[in-house]
């Protein structure tokens, strides 16, 4: 492209030599020639195609003739000008960068992240937020940056979603349910049971053939001595709509300040944390072996929990148990791994020997 560019513009040069040479009459009438041929193309082609340096070699000459306006070019004066322009804009390659510079990566992702965590946060509150932890910035650059992200700058963006509702009330929450079990001989069991939220803690709240409304109140009123000092911290008990639970069943709590949210109908999903363990007792251990009578199932049933409470990882908690509080201190090689079998095998737990 450079070399027919290049070579463009030496034949016009040796072209203008020779016209020097000339007299005005040979001239004259070398215009006319030439005009009459571009009347005989103009007829011809509709639009002609010119390379970019025809369109470079053609802007230059054009502004160096008197009067080009009024020349009749196989192109419009317009178009000539934005060649023209073009070749200006390529002359000056260097970029600019109007205004300041923008803010730092990690602080853009600072902003987003706090605005998304706090939902009532507005703008002003986080550039607060951003200097006290010593960020310089100003707070027209936190809104901007709100608004690139696609977040409204305004405080409550959005209401909480159910996630964050049932985390923040999760500390006082308990779920109840029953779930059967067929024994070898086809006698069927069923186990009331308790899910705290927050923990994912399940107790055992008994075990019977026939799970009359009387045996379910006694059991609602031991279970509310097992649970102690934790009853004070508790607001909320869903159950399902079981003709077991009583408005007896539900004064036992009533009495101790709990309210009962009772699930809409056919609605599982509603009481889902206490479906999952369901799910879970169930693939883990109950479908995996023969149930002989009651007191054999509460015996499993006893050391499943144990194990599902002691050791079992939750993703709901960082892959922690539900007994445990404290994160475990991370290891640097693998060392020794101690096994411990749980009902004869079936489960396996894992520990590192210290």
């Amino acid at each position: 492209m450079i070399m027919r560019l290049l070579y463009l513009l030496v034949a016009r040069v040796f072209g203008w030599l020779v016209l020097c040479s000339r007299s005005d009459g040979a001239k004259d009438v070398e215009i006319l020639v030439l005009r009459h041929q571009l009347a005989v193309l103009r007829r011809q082609v509709a639009r002609p195609h010119l390379s970019w340096a025809d369109r470079a070699v053609l802007a230059a000459l054009v502004r160096l003739v008197p009067n080009w306006r009024r020349l009749r070019l196989i192109v419009s004066p317009r178009t000539i000008l934005r060649w023209h322009a073009t070749l200006v804009r390529r002359r000056w390659t260097y970029r600019r960068h109007p205004g300041r510079p923008r803010a730092d990566l990690a602080i853009r992702r600072l902003v987003v992240e706090m605005a998304r965590d706090n939902p009532w946060w507005g703008y002003r509150r986080i550039h607060g937020e951003l200097v006290g932890l010593g960020h310089a910035i100003a707070a027209s650059t936190v809104w901007k940056i709100l608004k690139d992200a696609g977040l409204d700058p305004a405080p409550r963006r959005s209401g909480p979603t159910w996630k964050q509702f049932l985390t923040t009330q999760a500390k006082g929450i308990l779920a109840v349910d029953f779930f059967h079990v067929d024994t070898v001989l086809l006698r069927r069991l069923y186990v009331l049971f308790v899910v705290e939220h927050d923990r994912r803690r399940v107790r055992i709240a008994g075990v019977t053939a026939h799970p009359t409304a009387e045996w379910v109140v006694q059991r609602a009123r031991n279970l509310l001595v097992e649970l102690d000092d934790r009853v004070d911290g508790l607001r909320f008990l869903i159950r399902d709509r079981d003709a077991k639970f009583t408005a007896a069943f539900d004064a036992v709590f009533e009495s101790v300040g709990i309210d009962i949210l009772r699930c809409p109908v056919r609605a599982p999903r509603a009481n889902a944390i206490a479906e999952r363990w369901v799910g879970s007792v169930r693939r883990e251990c109950l479908d995996r072996m023969l149930v002989v009578n009651r007191r054999h199932l509460e015996k499993v049933l006893a050391e499943y929990v144990d194990h599902f409470n002691q050791h079992r990882p939750h993703r709901s908690l960082d892959q922690r148990p539900p007994d445990q509080v404290l994160v475990p201190v991370r290891m640097t090689g693998v060392g020794r791994i101690r096994q411990r079998d749980r009902l004869s095998g079936l489960i396996r737990e894992y520990q590192q020997v210290a």
